[in-house]
């Protein structure tokens, strides 16, 4: 059973959206998203620096639209659209409804949004529409104290926890694998630096503009609530699984208001990984820009084949993937 999840913050870099940006039919797809949104996606995710698209308002739907992008040049059926479908390099169109198709899909904090576009839950310019009103909440949320992320690499994470509750930080993300990351404040950060809980073998500041899913994010949740009551979501055509326990979702409604409410609450991807493995995962794809959830599970999910998309150059490797793992 294959399963297909989305990156969150953090995984973006400058330049990396460029080579998609020259399959068929992709620059005009992203031209439309942008005008959707109001955003160039095309300038941030080709010439911009790295302080630009570490802007939580930017970054955000950038990673959804490059997610999407790259999930429809592979083709994978059961969610394929009209939305979805342009032709791929070299080749002809997917068409909707094909057998290749995962038996589950996730994504990591901003990356839910991404998968719930996967599931069918929201169109891809709804889930554009409802990242980008969510990149701008928490960049006005993260603007009132000066907070971030870090990394805790090793450990126990019963210790960890523990550890960082004592110096008023949040386990904002509990990535198994022997990965935590602590949010909180600028001085909270630098003292966990100082005094790292015991088996860490490093601490790494995290990419980020701010403490998400945690209470600082509180602001947040309000607009997050309103711009979703402009949305219809539709029930799940993929097995949803989500942050908020690792449990799949049934329901579109659901899935909408886990989202909303996930914003200050603490991402819990090893969760969603034992679910992936109570499912019989065999092989997970990560969308573009791949590399760190394939990296947790190649520690948490010994055995199963991972593969993650950078640039088009990986899409024959996982549509060969799709084609032997699909449900």
């Amino acid at each position: 059973m294959l399963v297909l999840v989305a990156p969150g913050q953090g995984a973006q870099t400058p330049g990396f959206l460029t080579p998609w940006l020259e399959l068929p039919g992709a620059t005009d797809r992203v031209g439309a998203w942008s005008d959707a949104i109001g955003l160039d996606l095309a300038h941030y995710g080709t010439q911009a620096d790295a302080d630009a698209i570490r802007d939580t308002a930017v970054a955000q739907p950038l990673l959804v639209a490059a997610g999407i992008l790259s999930a429809a040049a592979l083709g994978t059926g059961t969610f394929a659209s009209p939305t979805l479908d342009f032709a791929q390099a070299g080749g002809a169109p997917i068409a909707a409804g094909s057998e290749i198709a995962p038996g589950a899909v996730a994504g990591h904090s901003v990356g839910e949004i991404t998968a719930a576009a996967f599931a069918g839950v929201l169109d891809d310019t709804a889930a554009l529409t409802l990242v980008r009103k969510r990149g701008l909440a928490m960049a006005e949320a993260a603007a009132i104290t000066e907070t971030g992320m870090s990394a805790l690499l090793g450990g126990d994470p019963e210790v960890s926890v523990a550890h960082l509750e004592k110096l008023g930080l949040t386990p904002a993300n509990i990535n198994g694998a022997g990965q935590i990351v602590a949010a909180g404040t600028l001085e909270q950060l630098a003292a966990l630096n100082e005094d790292k809980p015991e088996g860490v073998r490093k601490v790494v500041p995290l990419k980020v503009a701010g403490a998400f899913h945690t209470h600082h994010m509180g602001p947040a949740v309000e607009k997050l609530a309103e711009a979703a009551k402009e949305l219809v979501p539709a029930d799940p055509a993929i097995a949803y699984v989500s942050n908020k326990d690792g449990k799949a979702v049934a329901t579109g409604a659901e899935v909408l208001e886990r989202l909303v409410g996930q914003v200050a609450n603490p991402v819990r991807w090893d969760l969603c990984m034992e679910t992936f493995k109570e499912l019989g995962v065999t092989a997970l794809i990560e969308v573009c820009p791949g590399g760190t959830l394939t990296g947790l599970a190649k520690r948490a999910l010994p055995g199963v084949q991972t593969l993650a998309l950078k640039t088009p150059d990986d899409l024959d490797a996982a549509r060969e993937l799709i084609a032997e793992h699909s449900a």
